[in-house]
């Protein structure tokens, strides 16, 4: 799966319609360009890219008063909001997915009504368990050192990882089901995106001509 497939829709979705600057200014906001792959240039080819998919709707604008290239505003197609919402669901509940992924798919998880995101995050936890169990039925870690040495702190560290992962994500489906946060359906979600314009405090400085109107 694409992190930056997913970033990029679930971006322009929460704004409703964006240009490229607002979307890289929202995944720089959320920290994504820390832990994932949303870099300027793979932002920008990922916008073209799904345009020409039909998952998003290109709007071009006319350029400035101060002059430069018209600037281009995109939009999600019903397309492109069919493939968002697949990709969070399938984010949501493999286990195998790597850190990127799932750090996308928690931050877009109100995207889905309330008991869909429990059944999912549910989903994931009985993956986690079955996926240690099937570590567990060739690996047992108190013998790991004994029969293969130091590499078997390799495997303790995959069981460790595993039992934290599904330690927080039971967390988190109980703070789910107490009411926390607000799901599609429910209300105005919180999106933490930037207004057009709004200063962005982790803006890396670098600036598209084609994207600043």
């Amino acid at each position: 799966m694409s992190t930056i497939r997913l970033l990029v829709l679930g971006a322009v979705r929460q704004h409703g319609r964006a240009h490229g600057y607002q979307v890289r200014g929202d995944l720089e906001y959320w920290g994504a360009h820390e832990w994932s792959n949303a870099k300027p240039g793979s932002i920008y080819h990922a916008l073209k890219q799904m345009a020409k998919q039909g998952l998003l709707y290109a709007h071009e604008i006319a350029p400035s008063t101060a002059g430069g290239p018209p600037r281009t505003e995109y939009e999600i197609t019903d397309l492109g909001t069919e493939e968002y919402l697949r990709l969070v669901r399938e984010a949501l509940t493999a286990y195998d997915q790597k850190t990127d992924i799932k750090s996308a798919a928690i931050g877009f998880m109100v995207d889905l009504p309330r008991a869909e995101a429990v059944s999912l995050l549910k989903e994931r936890v009985r993956r986690i368990e079955e996926w240690r169990s099937a570590v567990t039925g060739h690996y047992v870690p108190e013998e790991g050192t004994q029969r293969l040495g130091h590499i078997g702190e390799i495997m303790n560290l995959w069981i460790h990882t595993a039992d934290a992962e599904a330690e927080w994500t039971q967390g988190l489906i109980a703070r789910i089901e107490d009411g926390a946060y607000t799901f599609a359906g429910e209300g105005a979600p919180f999106v933490g995106v930037l207004a057009d314009g709004e200063e962005n405090p982790y803006a890396t400085g670098e600036r598209h001509p084609g994207d600043i109107g």
